[in-house]
């Protein structure tokens, strides 16, 4: 199981603005060969703001194939030749106007590795500062602050993401580096 299979063949069938998809035929160590479909996307910034002690920002937008509006802790991706710190600073002032006085990695984890690419860096920022934001043209964002226990209801409902959760729970284990309680 630790040997990676062989690609036989790769070909890209779609490119898109936010990820492209692939189709390789990859062999097995017992000779059987497959097709895997890969999304492809870029490294992708989380970003757990916390204003206050119990506090955080989320941000509200229309996501298309879950049909619906998602509050969310901000995230995006990074640009050409921008590093994932600079990126995630960037991503936080575009999407909810506050810049962070300080902003650390807690870690990253593969979103969906069964069929996509994207790895996504999750960052806390602190000490912010509030400022304007600077949207894209495509997104239409409401920005909100709530506390742990309001956001814990919006899970509830249904009105949050995956990384969202992740956020919270981070929150409730003590902020520190993801996983970072394994072994102990």
């Amino acid at each position: 199981m630790d040997r990676v299979p062989g690609i036989t063949e790769s070909r890209q069938v779609f490119k898109g603005r936010v990820f492209s998809v692939r189709i390789d035929e990859v062999e097995y160590d017992d000779g059987s060969a497959h097709r895997v479909d890969v999304v492809e996307h870029g490294a992708s910034v989380a970003i757990v703001a916390t204003p206050a002690i119990d506090e955080l920002v989320l941000v509200r937008q229309y996501r298309h194939p879950a049909g619906t509006s998602l509050w969310e802790i901000p995230a995006g991706t990074c640009e050409p030749g921008e590093t994932l710190i600079d990126g995630a600073g960037r991503e936080l002032r575009e999407e909810t106007g506050f810049s962070a006085g300080r902003l650390t990695k807690i870690g990253s984890l593969w979103t969906t590795p069964g069929f996509c690419s994207e790895v996504m860096h999750f960052f806390h920022a602190e000490e912010l500062v509030e400022g304007v934001t600077d949207f894209d043209d495509d997104e239409r964002i409401e920005v909100g602050r709530f506390t742990q226990q309001a956001a814990w209801r919006l899970v509830v409902n249904g009105a949050a993401d995956a990384k969202t959760v992740l956020a919270l729970f981070w929150l409730e284990g003590g902020r520190g580096k993801i996983g970072s309680h394994v072994g102990r």
